[in-house]
């Protein structure tokens, strides 16, 4: 490929021949190989210039910086990131723009919301690609990555292998984190759903008005067509008067285009009927709480706008899987065991509540923060768990290379009432099973579906799912051997 066509709609700030060939994109000057086009996005002047000089020694036929290296075959850019990412678009030739791109970004909701929607697609016949927290996933196929966002070199690549698969629609979560570090340059989603604007990731932007105003930028004419919102969200309500694309709204508590009444909820499900621009429909799912009717309303939302048949997509909710570690509900002995990805406050209040409405005996909670993570959020955790259950169990939730102890601590500045503090995560777990009777609910929180426990430099393998089946074929192992002998 020609430098001229991989640098389409990127401003270049110098004079170079646009005419080099140049075989695969690179960001690790390490992996280059001979006819490799490097892209520095490093964030010092003296690393780009090591790394540059590196990748020319493999044989860069071509180097894309935003600093001015002395080194040959120089493309200076304005911004490396962006550059990068829009390159790698090019390099693929843009295969998104021959699919319908939906992007959901908030605080909480991103991975339901887009397993909604995705099953709402396929039940009405589509061919329908995802790409999130858990992973890549189109036709049958699986691809694990660590971030919710991949950066723009997976995520074309991705998108160029969907394309060729034959799918139509595309389903992606958009991070915050993806958004400032210019990772969805060179797309154009159909349509941008905004969920939530609550708490996390303060360590990255600093305060709470960074972190919405980078959420709120997906929203323009550069990135977004159309948008869905939940008007349920303060931030998301004041943003209605600035915002220059076409849009709709969905909610609870607030007048929207699409809204729900007449909810019922159990543990086993809900009922209730979705007014979708006037037109009414009777929806039935096995998920639970208020917080999915409306992520099933964006779904909704999303189908009502694409102009496809609501009707067929309510059907779909009916039984639908839930996404694993999403209030994923395990029924033993008479109590009930929750298992959740809830890892910030609002996320936390929102699966607390829910459990305490349908919940006939004690409420219990088994959660921790993660460490080199937004500290501020901790405290807040602490007193959202005091308050709406009866007995709270600290532990921990990926610590990383923090203090699991200093973690606890934080989490009790917000805490009046004794609690307990396990800190081996199994261990706190069997205890409030174990402590819980019939009637119960064990609400276990942070962790979700994920495999693994980040301990130091560790990625130990840990599941929570495998944590609570331990405790109960502990106890069928038991029974059997008391029944049968040895």
């Amino acid at each position: 490929m020609k430098a001229s066509k991989l640098l389409n709609e990127i401003k270049v700030l110098n004079n170079f021949d646009q005419n080099i060939d140049f075989n695969e994109i690179k960001k690790n000057s390490k992996e280059v190989k001979t006819g490799d086009a490097f892209f520095d996005l490093s964030s010092s002047y003296e690393k780009g210039l090591d790394n540059a000089k590196e990748a020319l020694s493999s044989g860069a036929s071509l180097i894309v910086s935003e600093n001015r290296l002395p080194v040959e075959n120089l493309c200076l850019v304005e911004d490396a990131h962006s550059a990068f990412s829009t390159a790698c678009a090019n390099f693929y030739d843009n295969p998104a723009k021959k699919m319908k791109l939906i992007g959901v970004t908030g605080t909480n909701g991103k991975t339901t919301c887009t397993h909604l929607i995705s099953e709402a697609l396929k039940s009405l016949g589509k061919s329908v690609g995802t790409v999130g927290t858990m992973g890549v996933k189109y036709n049958g196929k699986v691809l694990d990555y660590s971030m919710t966002t991949p950066d723009a070199d997976i995520l074309q690549k991705s998108f160029y292998d969907m394309q060729k698969d034959g799918v139509e629609y595309v389903v992606m979560e958009v991070s915050a984190h993806a958004i400032a570090q210019k990772r969805i340059e060179g797309l154009k989603f159909d349509i941008g759903i905004l969920t939530n604007i609550t708490q996390d990731h303060l360590d990255y932007f600093g305060n709470m008005e960074n972190y919405r105003d980078c959420k709120l930028s997906f929203f323009t004419d550069k990135y977004v067509k159309s948008a869905v919102l939940c008007v349920d969200d303060k931030s998301v309500c004041d943003f209605l008067e600035k915002i220059k694309i076409p849009f709709i709204t969905y909610g609870l508590y607030n007048p929207a285009d699409v809204f729900a009444i007449g909810i019922k909820s159990r543990l086993d499900g809900m009922k209730f009927y979705s007014n979708v621009f006037d037109d009414v429909y009777k929806v039935e799912t096995n998920l639970v709480g208020g917080y999915n009717i409306l992520n099933i309303l964006a779904s909704l939302s999303t189908i009502a706008s694409l102009g496809l048949d609501v009707g067929k997509a309510v059907e779909s909710l009916k039984y639908i899987h839930p996404v694993e570690g999403r209030f994923n509900v395990i029924k033993y002995k008479g109590k009930y065991i929750i298992i959740d990805f809830a890892h910030t406050p609002d996320g936390l209040l929102n699966v607390l509540s829910t459990a305490k409405q349908i919940c006939k005996g004690k409420l219990y909670c088994v959660f921790g923060c993660g460490g080199n993570r937004d500290s501020d959020k901790r405290s807040k955790m602490g007193a959202i768990a005091e308050n709406l259950c009866d007995y709270v169990c600290l532990t921990n939730d990926n610590p990383r290379k923090e203090d699991p102890a200093k973690i606890v601590e934080d989490i009790e500045k917000g805490m009046k009432k004794s609690h307990f503090v396990e800190l081996d995560r199994q261990t706190a777990i069997s205890k409030m099973i174990n402590l819980s009777k019939e009637d119960d609910v064990i609400v276990i929180a942070g962790k979700g579906g994920e495999k693994y426990q980040i301990v130091g430099d560790q990625k130990l393998d840990y599941n929570d799912f495998d944590a609570v089946y331990k405790v109960i074929n502990g106890d069928l192992k038991k029974e059997v051997k008391e029944k049968y002998g040895n």
